[in-house]
């Protein structure tokens, strides 16, 4: 009763002001809001630090590059720019800095088009152009080319800044449209353009994490589908090629798939038909926000009970791979929040991070071992801007993220407020970190943290020597706008140096018998370096 009480009060505070005569009560909204007063609460996290619950790769954070040419329009925009893989200026140095600095970042790369897109290696194919508007193209697009001066200008990028690299193929090679549906394709995948390119990669030295078939071409498709027995038998034929091509099982790239939108009926039959040992990771894709114009999406992004609606199919994913592919992982291929580029005035802005990083914590929950950001750059939704290339807040975001929370992922639950929303990882180093996400507009959240070794909860901090100082990274947004895209990292605003290199995040230092002190609408990671958990040990 009284979690649902402490439910009823906080959803209260979060409603906005009625809007349609702009007074409440007889007063204006303006002095309603001046007389808002700003709350305070304490809350006990219990951290369970003697069994881990999941685990990630080492390396979690994944951002994407897209196919998408600079006449990709939504909505009456075009908020692509040159950010697409074939005109994305690769000699910008913000860009380079902003990948290098992740020590390494994984890149995909891939999107819708992608499966339209042509490895120009010799004389094949003759005629190769780049993506022009086609009315009945795959999303009003024609076919695209990728040549081989630019897959080596990509691969300069790649090597200058140790980026892991997925490349994903084009899987409709071969095949035909279907008599029975216009979105059914049909035949066996041509193999040949792939083989090409991937020749061409290992003679020119240049190393790929691993290999993709497809984009959103599973259940029911986006644009075009394939019935998963065939999917299945197509991805073993890479797997095939792959081990053909790659003979040291020490640098043989890792096979992914399917990279599309769950379907639970479409998944399972497809593992059932590669079978177990072939893919090594089960990617799937994550639009869970609606389209990028959605009048709520502001709403969303700031609505626990919303963004936890998509938890079940993490869990799903998790559950199938477990059951029918033991050896491969679940992994976030793609995710945008908002799909069609993102929203305007929110994917790129603070705001944005309440959904990106709760995403990041609860699929880490659900042993998801890799996750996708779309994208790097372009849209709305690029941690780069499209234009300066200044890192957006989700990218800085990300790399802290990337900094601190490790592999190891603990149990971390409390009974207070839905609004703020915590995970907890080992650290990097050593401890443990915790990530604090306060959605709740006026509520400054005092947090305990608690370890429960199984036998009886002790309160953490009272038990810690001085010289064990808690490292706090505190995240909120310039002129506490939280659609702003200037970050602000314990009070200072994030820039970049005078030699365009990614600043330094550094945390303060605080004395570990305090509560962390989360804000409202904030986030905070803390790291707790004398936190006794088994688990990380």
């Amino acid at each position: 009763m009284y979690f649902l009480v402490r439910v009823l009060i906080h959803y209260c505070n979060m409603q906005e002001p009625a809007r349609s005569t702009g007074r409440i009560n007889g007063k204006s909204s303006s002095k309603v809001k001046k007389l808002k007063v700003k709350q305070q609460d304490e809350l006990k996290l219990m951290v369970k630090g003697v069994t881990s619950i999941a685990q990630t790769d080492d390396n979690f954070i994944c951002a994407t590059l897209d196919w998408w040419p600079e006449n990709k329009c939504d909505y009456n925009q075009c908020p692509w720019g040159k950010a697409g893989l074939l005109n994305l200026d690769l000699k910008n140095k913000i860009l380079a800095n902003a990948v290098k600095a992740f020590k390494p970042l994984r890149i995909r790369i891939g999107g819708s088009l992608q499966d339209q897109v042509y490895y120009k290696v010799g004389k094949y194919p003759k005629q190769c152009s780049n993506f022009e508007k086609k009315s009945d193209g795959l999303f009003g697009f024609g076919d695209g080319c990728l040549h081989m001066n630019r897959w080596d200008e990509l691969n300069d990028l790649f090597n200058q800044t140790g980026a892991a690299i997925t490349f994903s193929f084009n899987a409709l090679l071969g095949r035909i449209p279907s008599d029975e549906h216009n979105t059914l394709w049909e035949g066996d995948w041509n193999q040949f353009n792939a083989k090409s390119l991937m020749k061409y990669t290992i003679e020119k030295g240049y190393k790929i994490d691993s290999y993709e078939l497809g984009n959103e071409l599973c259940g029911g498709g986006v644009a075009a589908r394939i019935k998963p027995h065939q999917y299945g038998k197509d991805v073993k034929k890479l797997k095939r090629l792959v081990t053909h091509m790659y003979p040291n099982p020490a640098d043989r790239p890792k096979i992914l798939a399917p990279g599309g939108f769950y379907d639970e009926k479409w998944f399972q039959e497809f593992l059932l038909a590669t079978g177990p040992g072939v893919v090594d990771g089960l990617t799937h894709h994550i639009y869970n926000l609606g389209a990028g114009v959605d009048p709520t999406l502001l709403d969303k992004l700031q609505n626990p009970f919303f963004l936890s609606q998509v938890a079940q199919t993490f869990k799903n994913v998790e559950n199938d791979a477990k059951l029918f592919s033991p050896s491969s992982g679940p992994w976030v291929g793609e995710a945008g929040g908002a799909y069609n580029s993102g929203g305007k005035h929110t994917s790129h802005t603070f705001v944005n991070g309440f959904w990106y990083l709760d995403q990041l914590g609860m699929t880490s929950t659900f042993n998801h071992k890799v996750y996708c950001r779309q994208s790097l750059i372009g849209g709305n939704y690029g941690l780069l801007n499209t234009t300066s290339f200044m890192p957006n807040p989700d990218y800085y975001g990300a790399l802290l993220w990337h900094k601190v929370m490790g592999k190891n992922v603990l149990s971390a639950t409390h009974e207070g407020s839905p609004y703020i929303r915590t995970y907890a990882h080992c650290s990097k180093t050593s401890g443990i970190t915790v990530l604090l996400i306060n959605m709740d507009k006026s509520t400054t959240f005092d947090v305990s943290v608690v370890d429960d070794l199984n036998i009886h909860p002790v309160v953490y901090p009272k038990s810690v020597e001085s010289i064990h100082q808690r490292e706090e990274y505190h995240l909120t947004p310039k002129d506490g706008n939280i659609q702003s895209d200037v970050l602000l990292l314990n009070g200072t605003p994030l820039k970049l140096t005078s030699s365009l290199d990614i600043p330094e995040m550094n945390p303060k230092l605080v004395d570990p018998t305090f509560p962390i002190s989360v804000a409202p609408q904030s986030i905070v990671f803390a790291t707790l370096r004398g936190f006794q958990a088994p688990a990380c040990a």
